[in-house]
C-alpha cells in the first residue's frame, strides 16, 4: 500500500517542451518551474474554467497582484532615482509609467494575445486586454520565482525607457488632462460633444466634436467615448501646442 500511496502523492513532471512553454520562456527569460501559473495568465474568463474547489480559473487575479508587484517596483525605482522628488512629483511619474496605453504597448510587444486561451474571438477583446494579460504575467512570474525576477522582468520591458526621468518628465500620459488643465487654468471654454458616426466598421465606433471658446477645434474617433475624447484632446493639443 506504501508504493501506492506514493504514485498517488507524485507530482507531475512540469512539461518542458511544447510552443507554449517555448514562447513563455523566451518572453520572460528564464524557464519556468509551474507552467500551470502561466497557462492562468493567458486564460480569459470566457473559459469558465474553475479549479477542483470550484473557484475561478483566469487570469483576472493573477492580474491582480501583478499590477500590485508592478506598483512597488515603480515606487522603489523612483524613489531611487528621484532622490529630490515629493511624494506628488513620485505619484506624478508613477502614473506616467503605469499609464493604461503605454502597459497596453508593451504587451503588444510581448504579443501576448497569441497565447490568450478563450471563447471570444481576439477581435473583439479591447486594447486594455494587452496590459491586463502584462499586469497576470508578471504576478505569475512572483508566484512562480518571487520579486527579484520579476523587478528583472519589469525593468528590462517596462523601465528601460524611462532611465532618463527627465524624459519621463515630459511625457504626456493624458492630454486630455493636460488640455482641460490649461483651459481652466487661462479661463478658456471648452465642450466635448457627442457626434454621429457615419463610419462602415464592424466594431460601433464614438466620434467626438471638441469645441474651444465655442469654436470647434478638434474632432476624435476610436472604440469607446473616452478614447474619442482623448484623441479630440491630443489633436487640440498640436493645434495649440505653441500656446500650450
Amino acid at each position: 500500500m506504501n508504493w501506492f500511496k506514493k504514485i498517488l502523492n507524485k507530482k507531475s513532471p512540469i512539461p518542458n517542451s511544447g510552443i507554449f512553454y517555448s514562447n513563455i520562456t523566451k518572453i520572460i527569460g528564464y524557464k519556468p518551474k509551474n507552467i500551470t501559473l502561466f497557462e492562468t495568465a493567458c486564460t480569459h474568463r470566457s473559459l469558465n474554467k474553475t479549479t477542483i474547489n470550484g473557484d475561478a480559473l483566469n487570469y483576472e487575479r493573477l492580474e491582480f497582484l501583478g499590477d500590485a508587484v508592478l506598483g512597488l517596483v515603480i515606487a522603489a525605482f523612483l524613489y531611487k532615482n528621484a532622490p529630490k522628488g515629493d511624494e506628488g512629483y513620485l505619484t506624478q511619474m508613477r502614473s506616467k509609467i503605469v499609464n493604461r496605453n503605454f502597459l497596453n504597448s508593451i504587451g503588444k510587444k510581448l504579443q501576448l494575445i497569441k497565447l490568450v486561451q478563450s471563447k471570444a474571438k481576439v477581435t473583439n477583446f479591447g486594447d486594455n486586454i494587452n496590459g491586463n494579460l502584462l499586469e497576470a504575467l508578471i504576478g505569475a512570474i512572483y508566484i512562480d520565482v518571487g520579486f527579484t525576477a520579476c523587478e528583472k522582468f519589469i525593468f528590462k520591458n517596462i523601465l528601460i525607457d524611462f532611465k532618463d526621468l527627465e524624459h519621463l518628465e515630459n511625457k504626456i500620459s493624458s492630454y486630455k488632462s493636460l488640455f482641460i488643465e490649461y483651459c481652466q487654468k487661462n479661463k478658456h471654454s471648452f465642450k466635448f460633444e457627442n457626434c454621429d458616426d457615419n463610419g462602415k466598421d464592424p466594431v460601433k465606433h464614438f466620434c467626438i466634436k471638441l469645441y474651444f471658446n465655442n469654436v470647434e477645434i478638434a474632432r476624435g474617433r476610436a472604440t469607446s467615448k473616452k478614447k474619442a475624447e482623448e484623441k479630440a484632446a491630443q489633436r487640440a493639443y498640436f493645434a495649440l501646442q505653441n500656446k500650450m
